[in-house]
């Protein structure tokens, strides 16, 4: 499974794309993977980018117990970031997540992020 790992305002977050995952995110699987002991360690996944049909990009925010959670600001930032550094945004784009839809801007070349 490859993954990438972000830092923003205190928490870290894995990115993984869903052409990159090897195994089911299931509960169980999720508290390994972010388990600060015995797996990778984080406070939680970002799985995506997926297709959307009312935004650019959607996004699935997974808890590290495995829940899925609606909105994270850092989580947003975080994946605003993993898109800009990829290079399949510019400044300006939409993410759909289970909260909804969310405008996102990047500024500073990348440093910066609204959402």
């Amino acid at each position: 499974m490859k993954y990438s790992k972000y830092h923003a305002l205190g928490n870290d977050y894995l990115v993984i794309a869903p052409e990159d995952l090897k195994i089911e995110l299931t509960a169980k699987n999720i508290e390994r993977i972010c388990h600060r002991n015995f797996g990778i360690g984080s406070d939680g996944i970002l799985f995506g980018p997926l297709p959307s049909q009312d935004s650019d990009f959607a996004l699935r925010i997974f808890n590290p117990d495995g829940s899925e959670a609606e909105k994270s600001g850092n989580g947003l930032r975080i994946f605003s970031c993993y898109l800009w550094d990829r290079k399949l945004v510019r400044e300006e784009f939409s993410i759909n997540t289970l909260g909804g839809k969310v405008k996102a801007r990047v500024y500073n070349d990348g440093k910066s992020v609204f959402c």
